[in-house]
């Protein structure tokens, strides 16, 4: 008999799984919503800042930042970046007109970035940043987190609806590689990790 999980948003980390009772609408295809969510808690992924600046919001433009485990490389040639977005979410209304974003990849020391970027109902994004170290990229004018692992500058070549998010396709302009030590932050079955723990 399988098990079956649900998901539930908790301070600090996009979901964590805990057993439930089969539950939930289901799919044309079968598959409920709680099974899903439960069969892609297993999959282990590396934890990502994405960032970009809205010259046009405010005086001095408007940071805004969101916690991202659906970060894939595309195309080596020429170099493409593909990043999942919730549809209607801040961060998808900045990149519908802002089309230059930045990702910094983090390191397993940055958890509590993580956390605070992916909290619903947080505090607005430029408090958040104005007490992280950043740096601003050269080609997007993006955040780049100070302390990570690597960071990529990107433009975005196509998005594409795919459900509930916006899949968007970025060209890398730049990236750059710190001098960071230590592995990278890693979410698996509803956690933040360490890589080999």
């Amino acid at each position: 008999m399988t098990k079956v999980f649900t998901t539930r948003a908790t301070s600090g980390s996009p979901a964590s799984a805990v057993p439930a009772a089969p539950s939930g609408p289901g799919h044309a295809e079968g598959v409920s919503n709680e099974e899903f969510r439960a069969a892609m808690s297993r999959l282990a992924a590396g934890v990502v800042l994405v960032t970009a600046h809205d010259p046009e919001d405010g005086p001095r433009g408007e940071d805004a930042g969101m916690t991202a485990t659906a970060f894939v490389s595309v195309s080596l040639d020429p170099p493409l970046v593909m990043v999942s977005v919730r549809t209607g979410s801040r961060m998808d209304d900045v990149l519908t007109d802002r089309p230059l974003w930045a990702v910094s990849l983090l390191g397993e020391d940055q958890r509590d970035i993580a956390g605070r970027f992916a909290m619903s109902g947080r505090l607005s994004d430029s408090l958040l940043f104005a007490s992280l170290p950043h740096t601003r990229g050269e080609f997007t004018g993006a955040p780049l987190i100070e302390g990570g692992l690597g960071a990529v500058e990107c433009r975005t070549e196509q998005r594409v609806q795919a459900g509930d998010h916006t899949l968007l396709i970025g060209r890398v302009l730049s990236a750059a590689l710190p001098a960071a030590e230590g592995g990278p932050l890693v979410y698996y079955r509803g956690r933040y990790r360490h890589l080999g723990r």
